[in-house]
Parts: structure tokens; sequence; C-alpha cells
């Protein structure tokens, strides 16, 4: 009798349910129990299984103080791109959307929102899959609008949001950074704690179960030492602790989670299921890769930063290497090669004295590296239809130029850098690289934003199709600058 198919989700994914089922290989985790020769040896498929994960305990008594900064920038928030949050990444609006299905328009060019003039904006948040996002203020406090129908906007209700509102579970606490995933939240508090909320199926809460929605925040299941980076993926999650250890959970698919597995097993009748994590768990192994295969062990990876795509993550380290895996097709591991990779690997261009990484960004499906000279570098892809960039190559029309932000949607890029704001994409576009058109005008080269002359950004984010960025504000030209953009009041119910 032959295997049943597997169910195609609309992400292009497999429809995943957690069952229970057996398998035999044994877990890796730390690099002291992983076989080097086995790996170098094996010939196939097999994979690791998973064991009882008990959640991250440090004692009181060992576990540091810290007081992480807000973000340093200042300014006023602006948006551009598609603002239907409900029919974003959608040939249609669900059902039980309808009634929203003609609010939120295309914004073509930078606009601000008039009700957010008096506010203070330090940071804006969303991600490549996401169709909503997150604003910091100044006095740490987190706002959040856009699409809610798993909870990701942290009100504890499913109502989609037109405009920025403070979510208000988390106003006693100092918030200094987020990451936004497909349909759930991370947020980082200035001692360390993380809240998550919003979807829960596959566990990248973080909280030590599997559920529909958590529609309020609540901290992940995690009493190690403090937390100082999180990022999302579109179904998975990472975190970073002030020794420089790194913790996912979520999805692990394609081996993004980086435990030498992508958790999947045959169940019952033949099903394909996937064995997800629901506790941060310990990324202990780091490798490279000769030119004939031969797997080595690199010591001593210290993070530093982690970036994720849709399903692949990045890694900067403190000796400035950036390591990669997950899902490896259109290049965008930066290994010349379209394959899955289950542990972090590194990306050899990097690792040569002069030549190292300073900052790292993931997009959907590509990846992007600011080199310690300026140069920034691309891999992967930003539309599937045209030729992939299997191995990190430099963006020439960029060299030199002091790159303080990069951000890549589903397949558009913008950048702040020096006096200039810049964008770039293939077609489809929703306004999102903010040329000002009133159409869906698009571009395969770097062009300079010029609806933005003259106006300092000093931030820029992209969600799946529209871009968030954060003008500074300092003196009566720039406020006056300001007040020439149009401003964006949204209709609501």
């Amino acid at each position: 009798m032959p295997p049943k198919k597997t169910e195609v989700s609309g992400n292009g994914g497999v429809k995943r349910k957690r069952a229970s089922g057996k398998r035999k290989d044994r877990d890796f985790s730390s690099d002291d129990d992983f076989d080097f020769e086995q790996e170098n040896n094996k010939k196939g498929g097999k994979l690791a299984a998973k064991s009882g994960l008990q959640p991250v305990t440090v004692a009181d008594d060992v576990k540091e103080k810290i007081k992480l900064d807000c973000p340093k920038v200042k300014g006023q928030l602006l948006i551009f791109g598609a603002t239907n949050w409900d029919l974003i990444g959608r040939k249609e609006v669900p059902k039980q959307q309808a009634a929203f299905r003609n609010l939120g328009q295309n914004l073509w060019g930078p606009h601000h929102y008039g009700c957010l003039n008096d506010v203070q904006v330090s940071g804006v948040v969303s991600g490549p899959c996401a169709a909503h996002s997150l604003l910091m203020t100044t006095d740490g406090k987190l706002w959040s609008w856009g699409r809610n129908d798993k909870g990701q906007l942290g009100h504890g209700d499913t109502k989609r949001i037109e405009a920025p509102k403070l979510i208000e579970a988390l106003a006693e606490h100092v918030i200094v950074s987020a990451a936004c995933g497909r349909n759930h939240t991370l947020v980082l508090t200035e001692d360390g704690t993380a809240y998550s909320f919003g979807e829960n199926k596959l566990g990248q809460l973080g909280q030590g179960n599997q559920t529909d929605a958590v529609l309020s925040p609540a901290p992940i299941s995690y009493n190690g030492q403090p937390l100082v980076k999180v990022s999302c993926g579109a179904e998975f999650s990472m975190v970073v602790d002030c020794k420089g250890n790194l913790y996912s959970f979520g999805c692990p698919e394609y081996g993004q989670l980086g435990h030498n597995s992508d958790g999947k097993f045959i169940a019952r009748a033949q099903r394909i299921e996937f064995d997800c994590e629901l506790i941060p768990r310990r990324v202990a192994i780091f490798i490279e890769k000769s030119k004939d295969g031969q797997i080595m062990p690199v010591p001593n990876v210290v993070v530093r930063d982690v970036a994720c795509g849709g399903n692949h993550t990045l890694v900067l380290d403190s000796q400035k290497r950036v390591f990669s895996w997950g899902f490896g097709g259109y290049g965008r591991l930066g290994h010349t090669e379209q394959k899955d990779e289950m542990v972090p690997r590194l990306v050899k261009l990097f690792d040569f004295p002069g030549r190292g990484a300073a900052q790292i960004y993931a997009g959907y499906q590509c990846s992007f590296a600011v080199n310690e000279m300026g140069g920034l570098f691309f891999w992967g892809v930003t539309n599937t239809s045209r030729e992939s960039t299997m191995y990190p190559k430099a963006v020439q029309d960029l060299c030199g130029w002091k790159i303080r932000s990069l951000a890549c949607g589903k397949s558009s890029i913008i950048i702040a850098a020096d006096e200039s704001t810049i964008s770039w994409g293939p077609s489809p576009t929703f306004g999102e690289l903010g040329y000002g058109d009133n159409k869906p005008k698009s571009s395969t080269t770097a062009q300079e934003v010029k609806t933005l002359d003259g106006i300092y950004i000093e931030q820029v984010v992209m969600g799946y199709s529209h871009t968030l960025a954060i003008a500074r504000q300092d003196t009566p030209q720039e406020q006056e600058r300001l007040k020439k953009l149009p401003e964006y009041n949204p209709r609501t119910l």
C-alpha cells in the first residue's frame, strides 16, 4: 500500500499535527554527544530523537543581573505599502474577516499616522512573514496593530487593529526589543525576560504546550541567564542569553531549530508528523564542512546576534563569523548548495581576517551581511522566477555606503544608509518601495527613494508587503519636511 500523501498547507509547508510516534536515534544536546566521525560516515536520513527536556533553570545566586538599554533612536513613525492586514499574503480575505475586505489601502509613498504626531518612537518591529507590527516608545512602552486572528497583538482578543494601540498587559514593563513571526510575537524586557503571545500550534511561543492561540503576553518557559536577543521565523523562535548561548523552539520542519533533526517522523496511518520543541532548547553544535564534505566542529561560538527568515536562521558570533542553517532552497544559506542544514554551519566567506561580518539580516528567502569594511553581501533570492545567488556576493551598487538599517520583506528590500534611503524589489509591489507612484512600480536595481529626500531615516523594517520607518525630527527643518508628507488616518468599522 503506497504511503499516504501529506497534505500541503497554504505556505507550501506540510500540515503538522503533534502525535506520539516512536523513533530510535539518540539526541544530540551538546557537542560532547555529537559523533562527528559518525556524521561523516552516515549514509542518509536518520533523525535525532527528542529527549524529555526540562525548562532551562539557573540558580538565583549565579544568575546575572542586567539592565538592557532601550533603542537610542527617536523620531516619528512613517508607513507605506499594503495596509489591508487581513489580505496581505492571501488571495482572498477569510470569511470571518469579510467585513474588513475594503479596509486598508496601498500607500504608494511615505505617510505618517495622524494619531501618532505627538508620540516619540524609538523602535519599530515587523517581519518578512508578518502582517502585524509593533512600535516602542522612548519610555519603553509597546504598541501593536495589524492582523490579529491568533492574538498576535497581545490585547487579549482577536480583533484587528487599524492604528497602533498600547499593549496594556505590558504597561508595567520597560520593553527594549521584540520580534514578529507569521502569527506570533516575542517581547524582551529590560531585565532580560521574554514574553510571547499569538499562535502556538507548533510550540513557537516556548510556553511548554501547544495551543491554537495565546491572546495575552505570558513568559516563556525559561529561568536561565537573562536574555539579550529575540528573533522569530514564520513558525519558530530564537533567543540569546547574556553568555552568548542560543536557544530555539517551535517548528523543526527544515532543521531551522539547529538540533540535528527536522523533527519528522511517520506516525499512525503512514502520516508524516513533526515533533515540535515546546520550550527553549540550547543549540550546542556549530560546524564547518570541508570541500570533500567532511564535518568538523567549530569551538568557542559566543552568539552576538541572530536573524530568522521564513524557515532559516543566521547567527553572528563574537569572532565576526556567520553561521546559517534550516531550509536551503534558492541558496539562502550561502553554502553553494540547496541542501537543508540541520545544525549551524559556517559561512566561509566571512571567516578570514579583516573580512568578518558586522551585521546580519534575514529576508523571507534570502540573507544579507555587512562586513567589517562596510560592504553589503547578499545571497538567496527575492523572486523565485529569477536566478538564485548561491553564495554571498557583494552588492556593488552600495559599495562604500554606511548602512545603519536594512529590511527585507517577502521580496523587496529597503536600506537606510548615509543621508539616503534606498530600495529595490521585483513586481508585484504594493507601495513598500516608497517611490510614490500610484501603481505597482518595481525596480531590480537599487534606487534612492525620492519621496524621502531631505528626511533622515533612523531605522527601517519591513513586513510581508509593508514598510515602517522612523524619521528623525531633531531640527525645525526636519520637522517641516515631515509635515509635508501626507497623513494616514485608517478607516475603521
